[in-house]
């Protein structure tokens, strides 16, 4: 037998409503980390997709010209009002 510590040989007995609650709380908590691991998994699976579908569209969006036509836009819309 290994040697006794206190762990080991007083050992407190729960009452009913402590081990009930015990219970409770044990699978409340394995509950939660079952969420916890699907909720990750589908943010993976999730960001997978969208950085697949950034990268398969990245090639459409560097069409040479397409840059300068958003420029002219955001330039159109910067200018400043007349002195009264």
């Amino acid at each position: 037998m290994a040697n006794p510590t206190r762990e080991t040989l007083f050992k407190p007995n729960l009452t009913k409503t402590e081990s009930k609650a015990e219970a409770v709380s044990r699978i409340a908590m394995s509950m939660i980390e079952q969420e916890t691991a699907r909720r990750d998994a589908k943010t993976a699976r999730l960001r997978e997709a969208r950085l697949a579908q950034e990268a398969a569209s990245q090639p459409a969006k560097t069409v040479p010209g397409a840059n300068s036509a958003a420029q002219a836009k955001s330039a159109s819309r910067t200018k400043t009002r007349r002195a009264k």
